[in-house]
């Protein structure tokens, strides 16, 4: 007697599709169904089913993100990403001008990453930005009152490093070498506020966070 349960078994088996034999999905994110979908929309002979199953094809494409479905912008980049499934060979008439496969397959420019002085990361790309503008001033109390704010800023980002005192002089040199050598202020005998004030500053700080944690802890207790 024939077992037809383990037929069917038997041939469910030798008939599963593996996804790497499957062809590579142009887009993964709409799955392999929508694939096919695309696929089918192509081999269509009669433009004007052709073009109906297209638009049919957009509107599901829009209902799976319907607050932006009606978008403009939103609707190009649709049948752009409908062109892409395809592989641009879907020959229908798009509501947008057709980007073509070399465009979208462009790579972008390489993003420049800001400025980085691995030796003195605790002052962060700010500091360098704020520098690099000062040094551009015209010299004068405007252009001296900013190389001291920086540098104060500097020492108070030195201490935050887990630093308990820093000597002015180093972050002079800092920032001397920072700006190139166009900021000395070394030469001018400056004097930037003492490190006990930062560090008071940031026990302060510190505390009152400590304080009203502590405060929440007791009422608990009590109640």
């Amino acid at each position: 007697m024939i077992n037809f349960h383990n037929t069917f078994s038997l041939n469910s088996v030798e008939n599963i599709e593996y996804n790497t034999e499957r062809p590579k999905l142009f887009i993964p994110e709409y799955g392999r169904h929508f694939q096919k979908m695309v696929d089918h929309a192509v081999t269509i002979e009669d433009r004007e089913e052709r073009n109906k199953m297209a638009k049919a094809i957009i509107s599901v494409m829009g209902n799976l993100q319907p607050h932006l479905r009606d978008v403009p912008d939103f609707q190009h980049k649709l049948w752009d990403q409908l062109f892409i499934m395809a592989d641009f060979k879907l020959d229908v008439d798009s509501p947008f001008p057709i980007t073509s496969k070399e465009i979208l397959q462009q790579r972008p420019e390489p993003l420049g990453y800001p400025q980085n002085f691995p030796k003195y990361r605790f002052y962060g790309n700010n500091i360098k930005r704020m520098i690099d503008v000062a040094v551009k001033w015209e010299k004068g109390d405007m252009r001296s009152g900013l190389e001291y704010t920086i540098a104060n800023h500097m020492k108070k980002c030195y201490l935050n490093w887990n630093k308990d005192t820093v000597e002015d002089i180093v972050i002079f040199g800092h920032l001397k070498e920072l700006s190139n050598g166009e900021i000395d202020l070394a030469k001018d005998g400056e004097n930037l506020t003492d490190s006990g004030q930062f560090l008071k500053n940031r026990l302060s700080k510190s505390n009152r966070g400590g304080s009203k944690k502590g405060g929440q802890r007791g009422r608990k207790k009590r109640y």
